[in-house]
């Protein structure tokens, strides 16, 4: 679950969520789905944008946000870095305030302050794994959630992979 679609963090780890085949979640019978908390009409340029091809939903009211219990604000652990962010704060910063003025409607598609989270559900409606992010960083890697739905991982870095023989 994101925390906003404007979000420069969310948009760098759904640029990750993007690289994940679609055939690995097909031979392991899982559905990778992203939500976000803004209107339907933000999915489309936001999918462009990261090249996301997945499952995608939104929750204007941030009801299924308030069920999770997932927080509002910024928590204060400076010392979590997610693996998916490739931006500085402040050019990252930049970008989000850049793609919000220059958007169809100056738009901030959600309350900033909601956090995001991770979950892993089903089936049925058992939570089998349940991250609530503390701030804009805390984000679960993309292979631990992989590896917990039972997923092969995938290699997320643009720098060459040294393979040992």
């Amino acid at each position: 679950m994101l925390q906003n679609f404007l979000c420069y963090t969310c948009k760098e780890y759904v640029e990750d969520l993007a690289k994940v085949p679609k055939a690995l979640l097909h031979e392991a019978n899982v559905r990778l789905i992203v939500i976000g908390q803004s209107s339907y009409h933000h999915i489309e340029p936001f999918c462009r944008l990261t090249g996301y091809t997945h499952e995608m939903y939104v929750d204007p009211q941030r009801e299924i946000y308030k069920t999770l219990g997932m927080k509002r604000g910024e928590g204060n652990n400076a010392s979590v870095k997610s693996p998916h962010v490739k931006s500085n704060i402040l050019m990252g910063s930049i970008r989000s305030m850049w793609r919000a003025m220059t958007g169809p409607a100056f738009d901030f598609q959600g309350d900033p302050a909601q956090q995001g989270g991770a979950l892993i559900l089903g089936p049925g409606n058992e939570v089998h794994f349940l991250h609530l992010d503390k701030n804009r960083l805390d984000h679960v890697p993309i292979n631990t959630v992989l590896q917990l739905a039972g997923v092969k991982t995938v290699h997320f870095s643009n720098k060459p992979r040294i393979v040992d023989i």
